[in-house]
């Protein structure tokens, strides 16, 4: 694996230009709430923006601003998207080809029931190769997704994993594998029963 990741300030700074090139009017608590995250965050990521010149504020009253696209930003907004799909395409290609690897040897040690800690869009592509395999998903846990539904299941705190009969788990995240394997170790799992995609 190559360590050429999408990072979370590409990911995060596309987000706002792409909402504000949807909608020319909005404010940082906008910002904020559309996107999930915290509006100091949100401060921060727009005034790196603004220095770049990729966008321009407004003021309206009273003491609110608004936050426009300038030119400079559509063609950034144009520029990441292409180098975040690319990513994406290529994220896709590695986490196939070594999620099959990892199911086949996995089930040559006579594993059969998996845990997922990650639900991002690598779980997502880890559970379709799961189907390939003769092993089941007995739970999936993940700090930030906590009680949203991956393909029927519940997505439980990392904590949960204690109370789920599983043979192995599989850290099924691209940007957060490293701090999902820490916070796992950190709960009390033990090294020899985790198993990572990307290292």
């Amino acid at each position: 694996m190559n360590n050429n990741r999408p990072s979370d300030v590409d990911h995060r700074s596309l987000q706002i230009l792409d909402e504000l090139s949807n909608n020319d009017s909005l404010t940082q608590r906008d910002l904020s709430s559309r996107l999930g995250i915290a509006l100091g965050l949100v401060n921060t990521y727009i005034k790196n923006l603004v220095k770049k010149g990729y966008i321009t504020v407004r003021a309206i009253p009273p003491k609110r601003y608004t936050y426009y696209l300038t030119p400079k930003g559509f063609t950034e907004k144009t520029r990441l998207t292409y180098h975040l799909l690319q990513d994406y395409t290529r994220i896709y290609r590695e986490a196939r080809s070594s999620v099959k690897k990892l199911f086949q040897n996995m089930e040559k040690e006579g594993m059969k029931k998996v845990v997922f800690a990650g639900a991002d869009e690598v779980a997502e592509i880890a559970y379709i190769t799961l189907q390939e395999s003769g092993m089941d998903l007995v739970g999936v846990v993940d700090e930030e997704r906590t009680g949203n539904k991956f393909f029927g299941k519940k997505v439980q705190p990392i904590r949960d994993i204690q109370t789920m009969q599983h043979d192995c788990i599989v850290v099924t995240s691209y940007l957060h594998g490293e701090e999902i394997y820490k916070h796992l170790l950190m709960t009390g799992i033990k090294k020899d029963s985790i198993k990572r995609l990307f290292v």
